[in-house]
């Protein structure tokens, strides 16, 4: 079990002003680190240079521009704007050793101070998607469980909302979507006792189980890498477990794109997220589908 606090904190270059240093473990991998992950480990360095608590991340993008291998790794900062209400800011991460034209992945991340303003509710909670009581643990004996094969998910627990478990071999084809119940096993909290903020894009970045879903069971396989990722951070709580309901809208010639609602066990809506990601042919050959009218 891991922290992920201490496990994208950062250092301070002493030497180079808006320079972080972060030395990430392998326990955050899927084949290589989250992309949540790295873009939390760079929101942490955006966090430091600021260095103004009442300023707190209201929403970030991040490109992957090469992968993000775990072990040593550098963030340049540079403040783009400060202003009185909201302040814009830039993060390039790399590895420490990588050359000058390897530039890994690029941050443009906007912090805010609460403000006076109106308080308006436009959404609810996926009614597909089934409330934590009723979801179902994840946890089984199949070797082709991900939850269990992966270093990334022995840092959660899991359980499902919306969809079958997608790596039994009888699950059956859905629409285009998949939800799952997710809590840090090591609680992720701010100064004020509230979840952390940082703490939202490794599980905001969980959107291909959406298009697994949707292509079903047969002979193709995929990796979908991400190509970029948006969070934007909504409200506050002091839950720990969070709904993360995902949804694919298309996939075609080789790319897909997805986003992610995030709610906590009282029905808040915490934060959305939106995801460009690349979709890598293992094997067979990729399927031509039509799951929007399939229903839950």
């Amino acid at each position: 079990m891991s922290d992920l606090r201490s496990d994208t904190a950062v250092r301070v270059d002493p030497d180079v002003p808006g320079r972080y240093h972060h030395t990430l473990p392998d326990r955050w991998d899927y084949m290589l680190p989250s992309g949540g992950v790295v873009m939390t480990c760079a929101l942490r360095a955006a966090e430091a240079h600021l260095a103004e608590p009442p300023l707190r991340l209201a929403s970030a993008t991040t490109i992957f521009a090469s992968p993000i291998h775990p072990g040593e790794l550098v963030s340049n900062v540079h403040v783009i704007r400060r202003g009185r209400g909201a302040t814009q800011i830039r993060v390039a991460l790399s590895h420490v050793q990588a050359p000058a034209d390897e530039p890994g992945m690029e941050l443009i991340a906007t912090f805010v101070r609460d403000r006076h303003g109106p308080d308006v509710i436009g959404t609810a909670p996926p009614a597909w998607a089934t409330s934590l009581a009723d979801a179902l643990p994840v946890a089984d004996d199949s070797p082709k469980n991900p939850h269990a094969r992966f270093r990334f998910y022995e840092q959660f627990e899991c359980r499902l909302a919306a969809g079958d478990a997608f790596w039994k071999p009888d699950f059956a084809a859905g629409p285009a979507r998949y939800a799952r119940w997710f809590r840090y096993r090591t609680t992720q909290r701010d100064s004020e006792g509230k979840l952390d903020r940082l703490a939202l894009p490794p599980i905001i970045d969980t959107m291909p189980t959406a298009l697994h879903r949707a292509i079903g069971p047969g002979p193709y396989r995929f990796a979908a890498p991400s190509l970029d990722l948006t969070m934007y951070t909504v409200d506050d709580t002091s839950r720990e477990w969070l709904l993360v309901a995902t949804t694919v809208r298309r996939a075609r010639a080789g790319w897909a794109i997805g986003e992610a609602e995030v709610w906590d066990d009282e029905g808040k809506l915490i934060a959305y997220g939106s995801q460009a990601m690349y979709v890598q042919s293992l094997s067979g050959e990729p399927p031509v589908i039509d799951a929007s009218r399939r229903r839950d």
